[in-house]
């Protein structure tokens, strides 16, 4: 059966095994070596390697063939150096399908690796990750005893997910600390919310909603339509979007929310397939009930895949001003398929990358604010957001 949806999303330590914004397609069973050209391959070196380990190695005990071959097929994957383009066993791909489906605990946040090293992306509304006081942006040198530095995100998602009621330590860098900290948390079952709106009131008296989306979901379609609903038919006159520390989510929900916003058949995303290869267009199909109400939208580094795609939408369609910090930079596709040579084994390989409307490349570049405000840490220890009291004085005067 082809899973026929596209999810943007970064690697989810409790949601999706790895994703993010990622877009993926889970596709038909390959053919193994269907496109090889053995006459250009010469595999001796592989196999002389293999007979001498085989009739020298000390530990016989430790020789095992099939985890040898998954070794080799990690590494060949590992030498791309994209650090979503992975090998999963029968135990990952067994996880992966449980976690998209959407069986999961953890501690709520999602992971990247950002120049080599492993980093929070944002931490989700009301989980543990929250609660301890993670932050996008934080760089996590270990788990547990186990230093991340070498770690995939397989790998390092595999050791920070568990069973509710566990714990994990988690060794944090922050830049205003200027030292690193350990933060102890216990896993928990996760539960996402989609978003929530509400009427805000600017200092010349109007109404403005309010909308916080907090990931693109499947819930998200059908919570946002209420939400747009009620907005429609409350003394709101315009809108503040909030995506900070949006990880992303189902591509085709972006585009729906989207679709709310603009003009029918305005371009929402470009998926580049690479040199010499025809780009895929995806427009709008909304009612375009929003189009008319002055909007502006919050982001920061926690903002990401779907996020980033919606943002950079309204952005190039409608000239909607960006308020906060720089965007995360997360604009990959990746493809699942089956390797039929073992059962449950399976590749997720990067095959496309996500482009704004105006074509400027999302992945590792973001999306700059037209309005930087930053958060302190003074800020969070105050609970303040002086990114939302912005874009509360920009709106009123559009």
């Amino acid at each position: 059966m082809q899973f026929k949806k596209v999810l943007i999303s970064i690697f989810l330590v409790v949601v999706f095994l790895g994703g993010a914004g990622f877009g993926f397609y889970y596709g038909k069973s390959q053919v193994v070596c269907e496109f090889c050209q053995p006459q250009e391959i010469n595999f001796s070196l592989f196999w002389e390697a293999y007979h001498l380990l085989q009739e020298k190695f000390v530990d016989k005990d430790k020789f095992d063939i099939q985890k040898m071959i998954y070794g080799a097929i990690s590494g060949m994957v590992k030498s791309l150096e994209d650090p979503y383009t992975v090998f999963l066993n029968p135990e990952e791909t067994k996880n992966f399908m449980e976690e998209v489906k959407g069986k999961f605990e953890g501690i709520g946040i999602e992971i990247d690796i950002r120049k080599g090293q492993l980093q929070v992306v944002s931490p989700f509304e009301g989980t543990p990750a929250q609660r301890a006081g993670l932050r996008a942006g934080d760089k996590i040198m270990k788990i547990n005893d186990t230093i991340t530095a070498d770690l995939t995100l397989d790998e390092a998602v595999s050791r920070i997910k568990g069973p509710k009621g566990t714990e994990v330590t988690l060794t944090i860098y922050r830049e205003e600390w200027g030292e690193t900290k350990e933060i102890k948390i216990i896993r928990d079952i996760i539960e996402i919310p989609s978003l929530k709106w509400e009427l805000k009131t600017t200092s010349e008296g109007e109404s403005v909603a309010y909308i916080k989306l907090y990931m693109f979901s499947e819930n998200a379609k059908p919570d946002f339509a209420q939400a747009a609903i009620e907005i429609l038919n409350s003394q709101a006159e315009k809108i503040i979007l909030d995506l900070r520390n949006n990880p992303g989510g189902y591509l085709e929900i972006s585009q729906n929310i989207a679709g709310w916003f603009l003009k029918r058949g305005d371009i929402v995303v470009i998926e580049d397939f690479g040199e010499g290869k025809e780009r895929k267009e995806y427009r709008s199909q909304g009612n375009g009930r929003f189009f008319s109400y002055p909007t502006v939208i919050l982001i920061n580094a926690g903002s990401a895949s779907a996020s980033e795609i919606l943002a950079g939408a309204l952005r190039d369609n409608r000239g909607i001003l960006l308020i906060g910090e720089k965007s995360f930079g997360k604009g990959s596709v990746q493809e699942l398929q089956n390797l039929r040579g073992e059962e449950n084994t399976s590749l997720k390989i990067t095959v496309a990358r996500w482009l704004t409307p105006k074509g400027e490349l999302i992945a590792n570049v973001g999306l700059e604010p037209d309005i930087k405000v930053e958060m302190t840490e003074k800020d969070y220890e105050e609970e303040k957001d002086p990114q939302l009291d912005k874009a509360i004085e920009i709106i009123q005067n559009l």
